[in-house]
């Protein structure tokens, strides 16, 4: 049995080869079932999904993707002038990647960085998505107002997105420290109690690369504040463009929700999902391993509309 392959019972993996090197994911359901694709989260992998694909996998033709740069997918460097991490590209990438899967249209639900690939990939190719589930974010435009009004906040933005190699040598000084204190200080309980051991490893493992360091980094960069993504925000917001399929926010209280001008669900209703259907979980960052029973129930409610 390889490593991870018990928190994902009778899923299949997968290697996949994409426009920017091999991608790993883990496929289970009726081959006929519709597809449902998730994308992890930062600092995080494919793992995250553990206590919820199975069930999902019940109805749907479950992928659960590594995204670039992360877990066991391809961390290749930028270069040419141009961020590979930047979410317009990170989505076009995706879209190459189910195609070859056999999907050219699909359910999506992204946590964190997965769910910024996710709601852009939405934004660009409207047609290839069926309904779009966005889990703990704002609008990356939404996101950088919020730390320009009120500066400190959020650090982790303007750190990791740095020119390189300021975040990247810092990092690899002791990776288990930072990225493990990420985990803490984003949770509900603010420790570690939440995530499985195997899961813990495999994070661990990756993050310990310092290609991986660098890659998640540059995914930073391209979402920072003069970086393409909130620029490709901007141009949306300018042209009016919104969302044309079925959204859920999913927003937990004690991270995202907490103490802030306005709640997730309605800075996305006031961009780019003004029809956007809404639900609070008790939960810290990681609803998906810190709560995984209501996420898992708002999920099967909206996938089953």
């Amino acid at each position: 049995m390889a490593e991870g392959d018990d928190l994902f019972p009778g899923f299949e993996p997968l290697w996949i080869e994409g426009p920017a090197g091999r991608w790993f994911g883990r496929a289970k359901g009726p081959q006929d079932a519709p597809p449902l694709l998730l994308l992890h989260g930062f600092p995080q992998s494919h793992a995250m999904w553990h206590r919820l694909a199975p069930a999902l996998a019940e109805t749907h033709r479950v992928i659960a993707l590594d995204l670039k740069g992360y877990g066991w997918s391809a961390a290749p460097a930028s270069g040419g002038g141009e961020n590979a991490y930047a979410k317009r590209r990170l989505g076009a990438e995706i879209v190459a990647v189910m195609e070859r899967l056999g999907h050219v249209r699909f359910a999506l639900a992204g946590h964190d960085r997965g769910a910024r690939v996710a709601y852009r990939l939405a934004l660009d190719e409207p047609g290839r998505i069926e309904r779009l589930a966005i889990l703990d974010i704002v609008p990356t435009e939404v996101q950088w107002t919020r730390i320009e009004a009120k500066p400190g906040a959020n650090p982790h933005w303007s750190f990791l997105s740095r020119p390189a190699p300021e975040p990247e040598e810092a990092i690899r000084c002791d990776p288990d420290a930072y990225f493990e204190g990420l985990l803490r200080d984003w949770s509900a309980s603010r420790d570690l109690a939440a995530f499985d051991a195997r899961a813990l490893t495999l994070y661990r493992q990756a993050w310990n690369v310092p290609e991986r360091i660098h890659a998640m980094c540059e995914d930073y960069r391209a979402g920072g504040a003069d970086g393409p993504d909130r620029a490709a925000d901007r141009d949306d917001l300018a042209a009016g463009r919104t969302l044309s399929m079925p959204v859920l926010v999913l927003a937990s209280d004690a991270y995202l929700n907490r103490d802030k001008p306005e709640t997730a669900l309605a800075a996305w209703q006031r961009t780019f999902a003004p029809a956007a259907q809404g639900v609070t979980i008790a939960s810290g960052h990681f609803m998906a391993e810190e709560a995984p029973e209501p996420t898992l129930r708002a999920l099967q409610g909206f996938l089953a509309e």
